[in-house]
């Protein structure tokens, strides 16, 4: 006996031994790997890639993260980019095109060759795709590139240096949306060339097909009589567009080319004289980034308030009226004439009237467009009135970017910076009730220090686009295909419950077997007999309550073509269930929080901030970013 506690013992001791030394050994790695995991989704979730900001580069820096985070912008480039690398590098080298433009407007001024090359060839484009596709990458540890070969294609573009002091991220945008958009129109102008040069090829073969047998000397008519040869029509051509190979060459404007460039939107500024009403036609003008001044009369204000001074009638004084100077011009010939009625001068008096009906008749039809032929009053007697501008946004853009005009000018043409507190929605809504917009934010640029200095910063918010969609099958039929069986079937499947009770089981097993028949091959091919039709089908459900069976006559559900079944079941109605409030409200919450989450990135630097500290950059605001929600119209 006393070696039984002696054996106890040493088996406790040995187990105690095993137990220290497996936490001696696989306690270490345990703790490590677990911390690796823990620090590979830490940084997996902070990831963001930043830019090196070797001389003042912030400016740039700032904007490039800006522009990073747009859907929008990045499937323009993305398809730009596609549709230039699968009509081939060649097309683009062609500048005939864009000469024959210049040649005919002949008052604007003529762009150098090599530009109209940059242009069409679309550097700016492709070098833009490059590094938004490299800010978009989700790395596991810090990771930072350079916006060097960026800087050094724009450099390229224009053939120029920028300086590297203190520059404005507003300018930088301007010049680069504006590139953007002159390489967009540039690549559309070449696409419509080479479209129209291909339908004249194609009309003129098949021209020279069906006038083999005529000769240039001998043109018959379709009665076979001789035609005279100045009414043949000429063959199609470039130059010589025909109606057919216009309307198809308008059949072939593919979809690419008909969306616009997503920063490009349009304003459209009206004008009425307040003494005869009279408008003329509005003035439009394009824009890539809207500009908004900052009121300097309080030190708050909203986005709303500097939208109200841009979109907000605008009086203003000393306009030269057409209308009212053609009525001028009316009163002073009148005038004239009536002192030409007491001379004998025929002439001067024919004259005078002869002037009077052009200037009445100029007045009645356009007043914006007054007799060539006729000298009019002096303009510094002509009278001045006061009139009503009016300026609103005639197209919007899909990506809006909204520059905020902090620069305060006083007597001495020293400026300032304009500190005011500037609080800015989220969700912004623009247009009437009838052409509702609805545009989100996306990133917001900052800027802290003087009017000559500073520091920029970028606010992107995170989330991941939507993948392309494939709503089509591409041409390919399957059953993955957007068309329906080619054998539908002759009526919808029916709907059974999947609630079955042990009452209704002992109930129904016995008489299973006699509820339903067989189906054989027979029998499908056979209606069934009047004896089957009198039987009834019971479903049986496991609700422990046992609700009351209710009879469903079979003829009013659908069978799939099968011969006739009994005639009726018994389908209980399921116990509705109130839904969880708890959970809605957690899902609510998380899906908020996924979205509620943006990126401060200084350059280098990155940071994880909420929707909260965004908003509250009311001092700082200087760029924001909004895009256009899909199905926005309301």
């Amino acid at each position: 006996m006393p070696e039984r506690p002696l054996t106890i013992a040493t088996y406790a001791a040995g187990a105690s031994l095993a137990a220290i030394t497996l936490v001696y050994v696989f306690g270490p790695t345990f703790f490590l790997d677990d911390e690796a995991a823990n620090s590979s989704r830490s940084s997996r979730k902070k990831g963001v890639v930043g830019l090196i900001n070797p001389a003042n580069d912030c400016f740039i820096n700032s904007v490039l993260q800006a522009m990073a985070v747009s859907p929008g912008l990045r499937v323009y480039l993305i398809r730009e980019m596609h549709r230039r690398r699968l009509d081939g590098p060649e097309l683009y080298k062609d500048i005939t095109a864009a000469l024959e433009e210049q040649q005919r407007r002949k008052n604007t001024k003529q762009t150098p060759e090599w530009l109209l090359l940059g242009l069409q060839q679309g550097l700016i484009t492709a070098s833009l795709k490059d590094v938004l596709d490299a800010l978009n990458e989700r790395p596991i540890h810090k990771k930072t590139i350079s916006a060097q070969a960026f800087i050094r294609t724009i450099e390229t573009s224009f053939r120029t240096r920028i300086n590297r002091s203190q520059q404005d991220a507003q300018e930088f945008l301007q010049i680069v949306a504006e590139r953007l958009a002159e390489e967009h129109y540039a690549a559309r102008r070449v696409r419509r060339k080479s479209r129209r040069e291909a339908v004249v090829s194609k009309a003129t073969n098949m021209d020279a097909l069906t006038s083999t047998e005529a000769e240039s000397s001998r043109v018959l008519d379709a009665n076979g009589q001789r035609q005279d040869p100045k009414f043949v029509q000429p063959p199609a051509s470039v130059d010589n567009p025909t109606p057919d190979t216009d309307a198809a060459l308008e059949e072939t404007d593919d979809e690419a080319d008909s969306q616009p460039f997503p920063l490009e939107g349009k304003l459209e500024s009206e004008v009425e004289c307040s003494h005869c009403h009279f408008k003329p036609k509005p003035s439009m003008s394009s824009f890539v980034t809207l500009t908004l001044h900052v009121p300097n009369k309080s030190n708050s204000a909203t986005l709303n308030a500097c939208f109200d001074g841009l979109l907000k009638i605008e009086q203003i004084d000393d306009f030269m009226c057409d209308r009212c100077r053609l009525e001028h011009a009316i009163q002073v010939v009148s005038r004239q004439l009536a002192r030409a009625s007491n001379s004998d001068d025929d002439g001067q008096r024919s004259s005078l009237e002869a002037d009077k009906a052009k200037l009445e008749t100029a007045l009645a039809e356009d007043p914006e467009k007054p007799p060539k032929d006729v000298k009019l009053p002096d303009s510094a007697t002509a009278p001045k009135r006061r009139i009503a501008r009016h300026t609103r946004i005639s197209e919007f853009p899909h990506v809006l970017a909204i520059h905020l005009s902090r620069s305060v000018w006083d007597a001495h043409s020293s400026s300032s910076k304009n500190n005011a507190k500037v609080s800015f929605p989220e969700t912004l809504p623009l247009g009437g009730l009838l052409d509702r917009k609805t545009y989100h934010l996306l990133s917001v640029v900052t800027h802290k220090g003087g009017h000559n200095s500073g520091h920029y910063e970028t606010f992107r918010r995170q989330f991941l686009s939507a993948p392309f969609s494939t709503p089509a099958s591409m041409g390919t039929e399957g059953i993955y295909s957007t068309r329906t069986t080619p054998v539908p079937s002759a009526s919808p499947s029916p709907i059974f419950s999947a609630r079955f009770s042990k009452d209704t089981v002992s109930e129904s097993s016995s008489s299973a077997t006699e509820t339903v028949p067989p189906l054989s091959p027979s029998t499908l091919d056979s209606p069934s007999s009047s004896s089957a039709s009198s039987r009834s089908l019971q479903i049986p459900t496991l609700d422990r309550r046992k609700p009351p069976p209710t009879s469903v006559p079979l003829d009013a559900i659908p069978t799939l073509g099968l011969p006739n079944l009994p005639t009726e079941r018994h389908i209980p109605e399921p116990p509705k269930r109130q839904p969880s409030l708890s959970k809605a409200v957690a899902f609510t919450a998380r899906k908020r929080k996924v979205y509620d989450r943006w990126w401060r990135i200084s350059d280098e630097k990155v940071k994880e901030c909420k929707t909260s500290d965004v908003l509250a950059q009311q001092r700082e605001v200087y760029l924001l970013f909004y895009e256009m929600v899909d199905g926005a119209n309301a």
